[in-house]
Order: C-alpha cells, then sequence, then structure tokens
C-alpha cells in the first residue's frame, strides 16, 4: 500500500475537483460525512458529552460538517471556533453558516485560555483543529488548550491527523501535540503514524475512503509503502513438487564466540525454518556440541582457535553469507574479518559486529558487494550513519548510506523500515514483545534463507521482515509480551507462512 506524502495529497485533492467537476465544499462535504458515519457507526446515538474543537481552515470546515450531521442525528454536541487567527478559509465560512442552521447553539469562540472548557474523562473529543498543512509552531494560548485536551483523560479523535503534528517533520514541542485515542485519516496512511517519534500521537489509525481520483492514486510514484500481507503475496515463490534441498540454496552463517554462540544457533535454526535447502555455520571451536546438538540439520564448520574467529576459510561455494551474529571484536576477528570483505564476492547479510567492524572501519563498506543487506539496530545504526535530528533526518541519513554504498538498510524496531536508496517499505507486523535478546539474529538468519531461495536481496529482506514479525504475532498469542524469547519466534515461523494464506474471517476465528 502507498504511503502519502503532503505534495501527493495536495495534487490528488487537485486532480479529483478537476475529474470529478466537483468544488472544495463537495469534497470537504464528502470527507466530513465519512467521518461522520464512522463515529455514528461506533456511538449509534449513545448521548456522550462531544466537544468538537474546530480550527479556522479546512481541517476546522472538516470540523463543522461532522458537527452538523451529529447535531441533526441528534447527539449531545459543543462546537468551539479556536480563534488563532484572523483568517478563515472561504469552506470554513460556509460551513460555519451551515452549522449555524441547524443548531440552537452557535459554536463557542475560543480567543485565549481564559475560559478553556471542562472536559470530563468520560466525555469524548474531536479534534479538528489543524490539518496535515500544518507548518508553524502553536500560539501559547492554543498550547494551553492543546494541554487541556490531553489532560482531561476524554476519549480523543482526531480528523486526518492530530492537532500539532506536521506531516514530514518532527513536532517542534511535544507539549503542543494532540494525543489521539483514534486518527481518522483521509484515502491513504501517512509516515508520520509509523515513527517512533510522533506514533505515539496516535494510537489507532484508521484509514477512511473520501472518493479521491483513482487515476493518480494507482499511478502515483511515491517511493513511500507500507507492507501489508497481500504485498508479499505477488512474490511469494511456492515450492515445486519436484524440488529438492539443493534447489533452495545452501547459506553460510559465520560468527559466534564464547558466550555468544546462542546467536548463531538462533540465526542458523531461522534460515533453515525459513526454507533455505542447506546451511553451514562457521564458529569457533567452542560452539561445536552446541551447534549440532541445538541444531542438528546445520552443518557446522570450526575454526582452530576455540574462542573466537580468526580464520573465514572455508571450501563450499554459498548462496549467500550472513555474518556478524556473536562474532565479537578480538582484534585478530576483526583483521580477519577485514581481509574477508575485501576478497568476498559473495552476497552478504551483515548483523551485529559485523556492522560494528564496519562502523568502526568505515574504508571497509566501499568493498561490501552491491544489494548487501546491513540489519542495524538503532545504536549500530548510529555508528554507521552519525547521529540525527528526528526520525526523518535518521531516514534520509539512510537514504544517503544506502545509494553511497548500493546497499539495503533495515531501520529495525516496532515498523522496522527497509531502504533501499530512495525508496522505504514500512512494515506491518510484529509486536513489543518481539524487544528481546537474540531477536535480531534471528531476522538475519530469515533473510538470508530467503536469499539462498532465489528471492532477490530486496524482495528477502521486505519478506524476511515481515515474517519475523508476523511469526512474533503468533509466538506472543500463547506467551504474552514479557515471555515471548527469539527461539518462539524461530518456532513460529512455519504459522506466519501459513498466516499469509489465511482470509480475514479465518484470521478472525483463530
Amino acid at each position: 500500500m502507498k504511503l502519502l506524502g503532503l505534495s501527493h495529497i495536495k495534487e490528488a485533492d487537485r486532480l479529483t475537483l478537476i475529474n470529478q467537476n466537483i468544488s472544495y465544499l463537495d469534497l470537504m462535504e464528502r470527507a466530513g460525512i465519512a467521518v461522520f458515519e464512522t463515529i455514528h457507526n461506533r456511538l449509534q446515538g449513545a448521548q456522550v458529552p462531544i466537544h468538537i474543537f474546530c480550527g479556522l481552515g479546512n481541517n476546522g470546515g472538516d470540523g463543522l460538517v461532522v458537527a452538523r450531521y451529529l447535531v441533526t442525528h441528534g447527539y449531545n454536541v459543543t462546537t468551539y471556533i479556536v480563534n488563532f487567527s484572523k483568517n478563515r478559509s472561504e469552506a470554513f465560512l460556509v460551513n460555519y453558516d451551515r452549522l449555524k442552521e441547524v443548531d440552537e447553539e452557535w459554536p463557542v469562540q475560543l480567543k485565549n485560555d481564559d475560559n478553556l472548557p471542562a472536559i470530563a474523562a468520560n466525555e469524548m473529543v474531536i479534534d479538528a483543529m489543524f490539518g496535515i498543512g500544518l507548518n508553524r509552531s502553536m500560539l501559547p494560548w492554543v498550547k494551553k488548550l492543546i494541554i487541556h485536551i490531553n489532560a482531561s483523560k476524554a476519549f480523543v479523535l482526531s480528523i486526518d491527523v492530530p492537532s500539532g503534528l506536521y506531516a514530514e517533520k518532527s513536532p517542534d514541542d511535544k507539549e503542543s501535540v494532540i494525543y489521539a485515542n483514534v486518527c481518522l485519516t483521509f484515502q491513504a496512511p501517512k509516515l508520520v503514524f509509523f515513527l517512533p517519534e510522533t506514533a505515539k500521537y496516535a494510537q489507532d489509525v484508521d484509514v477512511i475512503e473520501i472518493g479521491l481520483d483513482t487515476q493518480y492514486l494507482n499511478d502515483v510514484e511515491t517511493q513511500m509503502s507500507l507492507i501489508l500481507k497481500n504485498d508479499l503475496l505477488g512474490f511469494y515463490n511456492p515450492r515445486g513438487k519436484f524440488s529438492h534441498k539443493g534447489t533452495y540454496g545452501h547459506a553460510l552463517l559465520i560468527g559466534g564466540s564464547k558466550g555468544k554462540i546462542g546467536s548463531m544457533l538462533l540465526a542458523s535454526k531461522a534460515c533453515l525454518r525459513v526454507g533455505a535447502g542447506l546451511a553451514s555455520a562457521l564458529i569457533p571451536e567452542c560452539g561445536y556440541f552446541t551447534l549440532q546438538v541445538g541444531v542438528p540439520e546445520v552443518m557446522v564448520i570450526t575454526n582452530k582457535n576455540t574462542d573466537y574467529l580468526e580464520d573465514f576459510q572455508f571450501e563450499m561455494k554459498p548462496s549467500v553469507i550472513c555474518i556478524g551474529m556473536g562474532l565479537g571484536l578480538h582484534p585478530d576477528t576483526i583483521n580477519t574479518f577485514a581481509e574477508f570483505i575485501k576478497r568476498n564476492r559473495n552476497q552478504l547479510v551483515i548483523d551485529a559486529d559485523g556492522l560494528n567492524i564496519l562502523a568502526a572501519n568505515q574504508e571497509l563498506l566501499k568493498f561490501i558487494p552491491e544489494k548487501s543487506v546491513l540489519t542495524p539496530h538503532v545504536k549500530e545504526l548510529t555508528r554507521l550513519v552519525g547521529s540525527w535530528k528526528d526520525d526523518f533526518d535518521k531516514i534520509e541519513k539512510v537514504k544517503a548510506f544506502s545509494k553511497k554504498y548500493d546497499s539495503i538498510v533495515v531501520i529495525k524496531g516496532a515498523n522496522s523500515i527497509t531502504v533501499y536508496h530512495e525508496e522505504i517499505f514500512v512494515n506491518t507486523s510484529g509486536n513489543p514483545g518481539m524487544a528481546t535478546a537474540g531477536s535480531g539474529d534471528v531476522l538475519a538468519g530469515m533473510i538470508a534463507g530467503l536469499i539462498s531461495q532465489g528471492y532477490n536481496a530486496l524482495q528477502a529482506t521486505i519478506f524476511g521482515v515481515y515474517l519475523h514479525g508476523s511469526a512474533g504475532d503468533c509466538g506472543v498469542e500463547g506467551f504474552g509480551y514479557q515471555a515471548l524469547l527469539a527461539s518462539d519466534i524461530v518456532e513460529n515461523i512455519g504459522k506466519a507462512y501459513l498466516e499469509l494464506f489465511k482470509q480475514p474471517e479465518e484470521q478472525a476465528n483463530a
């Protein structure tokens, strides 16, 4: 599913008016009705007091349309106009007059913070103060109003975007943003709803259809995608009846050191569980029995050193190499890693200490093969690309890194983001229980296992990130967030595959 930026939304609006021969007022009416119907379907006429706060622009106009329909359907509504400026949009003025025609109580005019309305915790707030085009800081008294709404503990529903939240940068002032229980956003999701710094302002986001120009929405190239289950089915590769283990490649995993062999066990098992035909693990001698017993399906190659790897020699011809899990930072390991990177021509998935070595020796980055996959957590990412001022700046830095080294980078976390050059792919599976030791090792092994089977590196990464999250979702059903282990994620990879083909009604009954 495409994620729309501010420029895309404006163009979609413009073309809708032209191609459907309607006015902006007509489109606003359509949007307001869609919001009203969503609210009406949930409340079913319940007489909960509803406070609607409207700004002076088009988002405020949407709020006035919603207020009019709620009033005419018998709801207990009080509408407030937040007078932060002398300017009003034409559509706002028309809908203001329309509301006055049906509401015995005209909208309350708010001009300062002297008489902020009382809002009880068991009441509802509809936030229509500022839309997605916001580009300025809040006036002090408007900030106090927002703080007042947030402190009320009322149920808050925002229209299109929580007021105070910018479309394409993080907030200047975190206290000046509405915390919405639900945000009803128009036509398509926006990136701002999926980033760590800004997702918290909308606990739940529902996309509502308002009939924007279909041709434009189908054709526009946004370079931003939200990855849903159906997006993966297009390149899922089913197994052939007469295939064999050699059909699905031979993955080599390199890593491990004394006390960190478990990371290689997790990665190796995940690699096989996701479907690699064969997997070999190159580890120091101390991990031999652990891996042979823990994953009997993996072939083990040991280094002559007992505690750490000092030689990456192997005779096989792997389909892909996954390197770095539990590798450690012994000087001999760093030196042999550098030698390996310079001579290697195999497809790479690089994780953990492999990334740390590259970050500390960035002259080695020029030797990584094209479309290598890097899977850093936040601290490893900082070491690779430097610090950033906000999440949007972080993405830009990762894009620049990806283009410079022709690499695929996974920004791990909630809604993990896969970046390749200018393209970003936002994941939708996963849960907080996956914030546990070894989860990243499992992901690296899964991506390697998918590449081994013949998926190209970008497909394997997008698919691997989604399956990893979905396996975590399957696992958490039996354990809860706190008790989920990385090994549980591995054990649920098969269920994650099966979930791809479940119909919605099957998932609801599961």
